[in-house]
């Protein structure tokens, strides 16, 4: 019952997002990069994971060009199976079409090893399809961030979900294994 809830309410603001005019694109493209250039978070992390932006998801290629040019060590994932591991990219060029379109590393170079200590370095940002008032997240409905972030809680708590005010609901159907972002940033 509550998957098939949450199928229609994915259905109903991915509508909503898809319909976004080229302009309402670009301006929150704008928007989320200063936000995220401007979060302390990013200040302080020496390492960005990072999802690669697809379809009518809000823009990261900025974030991710200027994290390259600061100098920061930037991750990008990849899905393995069931699976998503993060890959050190050095150029967005070396992202090719992967798991269902989405542009993906190969995954032949390092990928980020998970440790606390890491994780107080790094700052995770993460796509959505629907967010709450109360910072619940919906994703597409395959699991891959929530598996990937369950067992480890310090890099949660450096996680930043960010989307369009469109993608906003009164209220995202909550199961046992999803997994809330610390922060949503909706622009």
């Amino acid at each position: 019952m509550i998957r098939e809830e949450k199928k229609l309410l994915r259905k109903e603001i991915l509508s909503r997002r898809d319909a976004l005019t080229e302009v309402e694109r670009e301006r929150g493209k704008l928007l989320i990069t200063e936000r995220i250039l401007g979060h302390q978070w990013y200040y302080l992390s020496n390492r960005i994971l990072s999802f690669v932006s697809y379809g009518s998801e809000i823009c990261t290629t900025e974030i991710l060009g200027n994290a390259l040019q600061d100098g920061k060590e930037v991750y990008a994932p990849k899905v393995e199976g069931r699976e998503m591991q993060f890959y050190r990219i050095r150029s967005l060029t070396e992202l090719k079409e992967g798991y269902k379109g989405i542009r993906e590393p190969e995954g032949n170079t390092e990928s980020y090893v998970f440790t606390p200590e890491n994780a107080a370095g790094s700052l995770f940002l993460m796509p959505g399809s629907v967010f709450d008032p109360l910072g619940n997240r919906l994703g597409y409905g395959g699991g891959f961030y929530d598996r990937y972030l369950a067992d480890k809680e310090a890099l949660r708590l450096r996680s930043i979900a960010v989307g369009f005010r469109c993608q906003q609901a009164k209220e995202v159907p909550v199961e046992e294994t999803d997994i809330k972002p610390y922060q949503v940033i909706l622009v």
